[in-house]
């Protein structure tokens, strides 16, 4: 996380709910929109907010109904969410979170799967080594992308690894992923798929026949 910017957990409305702040130079700030996009706009380096970190249940995200949009617990039937841990994965399989600057908008054909979007940032899920805390902020490389239709809803997933992590230098596209993370990615989808059915809702569908994306469909032409 940059020297400026920290966070402070503070109580809400139900016990033991809790809302995590960011703060720059101990100053209340937005998460999802005062951040910037680009860590390194040169190099097509982008921040990610890390919601979930991976192993966990808790389901994190940012709110886009509390000013500053802290992150916080998603509730369902008045009780904190918690995902089912799903084989071969304990709790989310990836450090999962949202890009800042980035919107899928509701009222908007995606031009590829022609269904709307989720109206929430882009998800990004970084594939390193290293397990995140709720809150850091991540500098990472993007490798590529698929989509998940989610309810009716577009909603992409950005694949990407932390820019500090060993497998960095040898991950540069979509490709490299399935040769030093063999079957990885097919394991991913096929969570992303099931993991809303504990809940007793209908399994997802991997959009475009499962079609992966590559980083050059992720960044604009003119950053590579």
């Amino acid at each position: 996380m940059s020297s400026d910017i920290t966070t402070e957990e503070t109580s809400v409305s139900q016990p033991g709910e809790t809302c995590l702040y960011f703060l720059r130079n101990g100053q209340r700030i937005s998460p999802w929109h005062d951040l910037p996009l680009f860590a390194d706009r040169e190099y097509g380096i982008l921040n990610m907010v890390v919601e979930i970190p991976r192993g966990t249940n808790a389901k994190m995200e940012i709110t886009k109904e509390i000013s500053l949009n802290p992150i916080k617990q998603d509730i369902k039937n008045g009780k904190p969410r918690e995902l089912a841990d799903l084989p071969p994965y304990r709790g989310y399989p990836c450090n999962y979170g949202a890009i800042p600057q980035t919107w899928e908008d509701p009222n908007v054909l995606d031009s590829h799967t022609r269904v709307a979007g989720d109206d929430d940032p882009l998800d990004v899920c970084e594939i390193g080594n290293h397990v995140a805390k709720c809150g850091d902020i991540k500098k990472v490389n993007p490798l590529g992308a698929f989509a998940v239709l989610d309810e009716g809803e577009t909603d992409w997933k950005i694949i990407a690894i932390d820019v500090s992590d060993p497998l960095s230098e040898k991950m540069r596209d979509i490709g490299d992923v399935e040769k030093h993370l063999p079957g990885f990615l097919e394991s991913l989808q096929t969570w992303y798929c099931n993991y809303k059915v504990p809940d007793g809702k209908e399994p997802n569908t991997i959009a475009l026949d499962g079609k992966l994306m590559d980083r050059q469909w992720v960044l604009p032409g003119d950053l590579e």
